[in-house]
């Protein structure tokens, strides 16, 4: 099966900050991949270079495509929505929808009218009129009704309620993602995108620190919540991350068996966001 995208080597410096410091990975059809990092890791600069918004040095392939030679053929099956949702503001809703139907051979308005049907947005409404969190609905609804390869997503639902980022992320799932296509998301809202995820790559000063399927997460590490008794056998056993919750000593460890854990106390694999800030968190 071929990559949908092949990174190798990936580097981009400013000056002495290295944003992406040769990363390589493969992202696969059909898979659903958060890029997770905290801000200043090289997210944005890793997405750039995919959508050839950006120079760098090393190899990468989109969709078989070079991104800096043939952007424009590449962007005919990929479909982007930036953290910062912006249209004229002098248009009308309706005239948005037009104008995305003019630009995107693969839009399908009845797509779009069908999600904005579930939202209090009116085409005949301006832009203008409409609240932040609106604005960033129609542009939710525009780009879910591109029929792309591969949906790029950088902080899609910022600045929207909760009620409707989870019926984005249901829309997401239920309406738009098939085997056939692929999405790479990045947010800080972990938790809300962790059930979607079928990969997750850890990203922190512009290196890859974690790269893998989330199954393969609950082989790998495991988070035990000690009984007091056995706080210092847990301990012994080299965890990557102690905490305390409620009084109770809590490790994560990786490449550790079920089995030798079992006495100690409470067993289960640890949340995306619990093994995020135990390997990458002490860095900051």
């Amino acid at each position: 099966m071929s990559a949908v995208i092949r990174a190798r080597n990936l580097r981009r410096h400013f000056g002495k900050v290295h944003a992406l410091d040769g990363i390589s990975f493969d992202v696969y059809p059909g898979q659903i991949v958060g890029l997770i990092g905290p801000n200043g890791a090289g997210k944005t600069t890793a997405l750039k270079a995919i959508l050839g918004l950006g120079p760098y040095d090393g190899e990468l392939e989109v969709l078989g495509l070079d991104p800096r030679r043939d952007r424009a053929k590449l962007m005919e099956n990929v479909c982007f929505i930036a953290d910062t949702a912006v249209l004229p503001r002098w248009l009308k809703v309706s005239q948005a929808l037009e104008a995305a139907e003019g630009l995107h051979p693969a839009f399908r308005r009845d797509k779009a009218e069908a999600f904005l049907a579930r939202t209090e947005i009116r085409t005949e409404s301006r832009i203008s009129q409409l609240s932040k969190g609106m604005v960033t609905q129609l542009h939710l609804a525009i780009v879910m009704a591109v029929d792309a390869a591969l949906l790029v997503l950088d902080e899609p639902t910022l600045g929207l309620d909760i009620l409707y980022r989870k019926a984005f992320y249901t829309a997401l799932l239920e309406d738009y993602y098939d085997e056939q296509r692929t999405i790479l998301v990045t947010t800080h809202q972990v938790e809300e995108i962790e059930h979607i995820l079928t990969d997750v790559m850890f990203i922190e000063h512009g290196r890859l620190t974690l790269n893998e399927s989330m199954d393969a997460l609950g082989d790998k590490y495991l988070e035990l919540a000690a009984r007091a008794e056995r706080a210092e056998e847990a301990r012994a056993l080299g965890p990557i991350d102690e905490r305390t919750v409620f009084g109770k000593p809590v490790f994560l460890y990786e490449g550790r068996s079920r089995d030798e854990l079992a006495a100690l106390g409470e067993i289960k694999v640890p949340s995306i966001a619990d093994l995020f800030v135990a390997t990458v968190g002490g860095s900051r």
